[in-house]
């Protein structure tokens, strides 16, 4: 797959008094790019032509690549499925998929080159998210924002729990996976234990629409609002504020020590970098072509975005 090295620099030029970046590396997926995520030194991606990719980026070249089954579309055409939704835990990859059956997924196991479904159409399960919680279960976040946890094994529901009756947006884990928070259209989130579905705190008041995405890192959540709010709570006491944006942000990352979090701001797909403590402007990221959909944190000053096209771009901060 191409790549190609655009070099790591920091411009003399100041945007409002910010340092601007460009893209150290730009990494070209097979298709649209729809989730990714993070795993040692793989970054894995799930795109819109049924591949799901696996890119080292220590050796700067694909390790790995599992390409679902096609299936029959409304006009009788056999297409590829969207991998929205990617994983790993150990050396189990998780895919969810499309299935053009009514809305509904597949939800597949590829453990040593085989490929199992877990969950399929037939189940009519209309998920959009899917998360690892352990080896044995998968966390779903249901487009009827309903939280699921599956067991592998026995391949049933361990729980369901209905969060609100606003439509799923996003959810994220904590560092040890023991907690998740659920953002839907509303721009109300919710924090559930992941081994009972009990919800644990709801936390409001700094969006008032549809929050996009979350990410959830030492006690922190960060929020990117359709209301052009990039939120902030902290969850011990519930507290939150929000920085000002001048377009909808679609995508947010927190650093791992949280110190950090990414928003994207504007209509140019810039990322723009915060202080998390003090909200002051420390970077601006540009060089991204198109809608922004994640932004995953590898260290404090090396970060991955992805947008609604099939480039990846790996960035250095210092």
């Amino acid at each position: 797959m191409k790549k190609s090295i655009l070099g790591f620099l920091f411009l003399s030029i100041l945007s409002y008094g910010v340092s601007v970046v460009s893209p150290l590396l730009e990494i070209s997926a097979n298709g649209i790019v729809k989730d990714m995520v993070l795993h040692d030194k793989e970054l894995i991606l799930g795109t819109d032509s049924g591949v799901m990719q696996v890119y080292d980026y220590e050796q700067q070249s694909f390790a790995k690549t599992v390409t679902l089954p096609k299936y029959k579309d409304f006009a009788g055409d056999m297409i590829f499925p969207r991998v929205f939704s990617v994983d790993k835990i150990d050396n189990r990859y998780l895919l969810l998929s499309d299935s053009g059956k009514g809305g509904y997924v597949n939800l597949w196991l590829h453990e040593n080159n085989v490929s199992t479904k877990l969950i399929k159409a037939e189940d009519k399960i209309a998920a959009i998210k899917a998360r690892f919680i352990d080896k044995y279960h998968v966390l779903l976040g249901l487009l009827s924002n309903e939280a699921v946890l599956f067991d592998v094994q026995n391949k049933k529901e361990v729980f369901r729990v209905q969060l609100s009756p606003s439509k799923f947006s996003d959810f994220a884990l904590n560092e040890d996976k023991s907690q998740a928070v659920y953002s839907c259209e509303s721009g109300v989130l919710n924090m559930i234990d992941t081994k009972t579905g009990k919800i644990l705190k709801i936390l409001k008041g700094q969006n008032v629409d549809n929050v996009f995405k979350v990410d959830f890192k030492q006690g922190i959540v960060s929020a990117a609002g359709q209301d052009r709010r990039g939120a902030l709570y902290d969850v011990a006491s519930g507290k939150g504020e929000y920085i000002k944006g001048s377009f909808l942000i679609y995508a947010t990352g927190l650093s791992p020590s949280a110190k950090k979090v990414a928003f994207a701001m504007d209509e140019h797909n810039n990322i723009t970098i915060y202080d998390r403590t003090t909200k002051s402007k420390l970077l601006e990221l540009k060089g991204q072509k198109s809608t922004l959909n994640t932004i995953l944190f590898k260290d404090e000053n090396t970060l991955f975005s992805s947008s609604d096209d099939s480039t990846v771009m790996m960035w250095k901060l210092n």
